[in-house]
């Protein structure tokens, strides 16, 4: 089966565009944030070579076909700021779910919002998409009010959803429909 093909997608303030190796100083620093590592595959106090396995991890999701991983840089200086993707585990169900963080430098400007929409919007003319889907803790008001002002509806809470470190969360169920 042919690897999937990741685009570039552009907006004023952000670009979408798959990671490089230029980008581990920002790995480097989501890998000592309290909560990243614990939500995502950004490794612990990552390594050089374990901030370098991350990245090619990236991409290996589109040669596996589960997803697509993208590098949330500036538009105007690429600098990478976060990480969002659009993960295929349901799109045979004509679902797909969302996960993003950005680095605490670059945290309250704007960034998640403009990333969220972009792919949001990006996803829902993939062929068979018409869901999109977001998980976010209760706690996480910044991570919620991202995806409120992004169109994504919340639909209720997932009681033990998601496993967080050593314990199961509770998780709000978003969704944006075409």
């Amino acid at each position: 089966m042919e690897p999937l093909i990741q685009p570039i997608l552009q907006t004023d303030a952000v670009r979408l565009r798959p990671f490089a190796a230029k980008d581990a100083a920002l790995i480097r620093d989501a890998s000592v944030d309290a909560l990243i590592p614990s939500i995502t595959s950004v490794p612990s106090h990552g390594t050089e070579d374990e901030i370098l396995a991350f990245i090619r991890r990236q991409h290996d999701r589109l040669r596996l076909r589960t997803g697509y991983s993208f590098a949330i840089a500036d538009a105007h200086s690429d600098v990478a700021m976060g990480q969002i993707g659009l993960w295929l585990r349901d799109a045979d169900r004509g679902r797909v779910s969302i996960g993003y963080w950005v680095g605490s430098r670059h945290r309250r400007h704007g960034i998640a919002s403009a990333a969220l929409a972009a792919i949001s919007d990006w996803g829902l003319t993939l062929p068979g998409v018409h869901r999109v889907e977001l998980y976010v803790e209760p706690a996480n008001e910044g991570s919620w009010r991202v995806a409120e002002r992004c169109g994504f509806l919340r639909e209720g809470l997932l009681r033990g959803w998601q496993e967080i470190g050593s314990r199961r969360r509770d998780m709000y169920m978003y969704s944006r429909l075409e």
